[in-house]
């Protein structure tokens, strides 16, 4: 029972991150759109990344957390793990990218389109759909 209770912290954690992970990028996409001369607009988006930001990376360690005690906790193993690792490592310096580019959009130092930001914004989209493919086939 506290196996699948923590599993299902876990995905609705894993839910929650996403979230973030999915709409900060689309947040940087209309930040990139938007006109130097229109401050309101920036300031506004800026403030909805920032609190985003703000919300989304605690989500990220308990998602963290929460995987580790599952895996430590109750001796998951196999070669599929170690490649959802991976992934998992690339989604969290996803995130921290995340965290850099926004601090580059608060100092008005975004060199790139938002052409740019609508490819950046599909990755986690990408890394989601082999995580779970992993878990759920353990294909090795």
């Amino acid at each position: 029972m506290l196996y699948l209770s923590l599993k299902a912290l876990h995905i609705c954690l894993v839910v929650s991150w996403f979230a973030g992970l999915f709409y900060l990028p689309r947040l940087f996409v209309n930040l990139a759109l938007a006109p130097a001369a229109s401050t309101a607009e920036r300031e506004r988006l800026l403030l909805m990344a920032r609190k985003l930001y703000r919300f989304m990376t605690p989500l990220g360690i308990l998602v963290l957390l929460t995987g580790l005690g599952l895996w430590l906790g109750f001796s998951i193993s196999g070669g599929w793990l170690h490649a959802k690792l991976t992934l998992v490592a690339g989604l969290v310096v996803y995130h921290f990218y995340c965290g850099r580019l926004l601090r580059d959009f608060s100092a008005g130092k975004n060199h790139r389109s938002h052409i740019w930001y609508r490819f950046f914004n599909e990755a986690p989209t990408l890394l989601l759909f082999a995580v779970v493919f992993l878990v759920v086939l353990k294909p090795f």
